[in-house]
């Protein structure tokens, strides 16, 4: 196959990519399109293979096997070409502590062999738009952690590159730095840019992410909208608050089949799969007719995480930062 696909293609092809370290089997023979100018998130647990999969689409990491394109350019025929494509923002922060804000972002404007008046302008630019004129001349060291984040991520896009890898981008940070960073996302989608995300908080990738794959032990386990993947569980679950411990009780046993989760301190029942409103009246009616009165009804819709726990049998997702 040429290294060359059409730039009316995906953003970034993926077909029976495979990795392993010595005896572990990291990625096992995965396929994805990404198209370009959308937010595309790889989600799973630690361990999955997220960041391996990043490091191969990024050509830091050689594959064993399979083929990838991005931009249309194959990682390992030509990764030169490919890195002149994108830009990754990892986990780990690529800033130098010693330096100042503009510093580091000159140090970049100079690897991409912008002249002078050209780098300085990118520069400022990037400073203004993640709001860091007031700190720009202060070394990083002594930036807050959701400051410096906002930095790499400029310091990515001193390039201008068209595609963006974002390797759990939000980790460590607090609600607001996350919020900031989840903005900063929209606007680069809107301006064009196709990002590739992958995060432990499943929430995050509901809502910019126009599809999503989920990873489990190196294998997709699926992969759609946010939609299209949370009408592959029975939806949600129904939480039924009581006014006293007889009624809870009563309750119980009414709907001891459905496999209720019992919280005695709240006089509350949880029940999965119970969100549809034809199964919530059903449910509502046979209370009724045992003379159980319930006080509170609270109706959860199926979320990522009941997606992920349906397919893989435990949580996928992170406790987000407090704040």
């Amino acid at each position: 196959m040429s290294a060359q696909r059409s730039t009316a293609g995906p953003a970034i092809w993926v077909r029976g990519l495979r990795k392993s370290f010595e005896k572990s089997v990291v990625l096992d023979g995965i396929d994805l399109d990404v198209d370009a100018g959308t937010v595309f998130a790889l989600l799973g647990p630690n361990g999955a293979g997220k960041t391996t999969a990043i490091h191969i689409l990024t050509t830091l990491l050689a594959p064993d096997a399979g083929e990838v394109l991005v931009g249309g350019v194959d990682v390992v025929r030509h990764p030169d070409a490919v890195r002149r494509l994108i830009g990754l923002t990892g986990q780990v922060s690529a800033v130098d502590q010693q330096f100042t804000g503009t510093e580091n972002l000159l140090l970049m404007a100079d690897l991409h062999h912008l002249g002078r008046a050209e780098g300085r302008a990118r520069v400022h630019g990037l400073l203004e738009r993640f709001d860091l004129v007031a700190a720009a001349d202060r070394p990083v060291q002594t930036w807050s952690g959701g400051m410096r984040r906002r930095l790499d991520l400029a310091m990515t896009l001193v390039g201008d590159p068209r595609i963006i890898f974002l390797d759990e981008p939000t980790t460590g940070l607090d609600p607001r730095s996350r919020r900031v960073m989840h903005d900063i996302v929209r606007e680069l989608v809107g301006e064009g840019v196709t990002v590739f995300l992958t995060t432990q908080y499943l929430d995050e990738a509901d809502r910019p992410a126009s599809r999503i794959a989920l990873l489990d032990a190196g294998r997709i386990v699926a992969l759609g909208t946010p939609a299209e993947l949370k009408r592959l569980v029975p939806g949600g679950s129904v939480r039924l608050e009581f006014g006293s411990a007889a009624d809870l009780e009563q309750a119980a046993r009414v709907v001891d089949g459905n496999g209720p989760v019992r919280d005695e301190a709240s006089l509350a029942l949880e029940i999965r799969g119970e969100g549809g409103v034809h199964a919530l009246r059903t449910l509502l009616d046979r209370l009724d007719a045992a003379s159980v009165k319930v006080e509170a009804v609270t109706v959860r819709a199926a979320d990522l995480d009941d997606v992920f726990l349906s397919l893989t049998g435990r949580s996928g997702s992170q406790e987000a930062p407090k704040p």
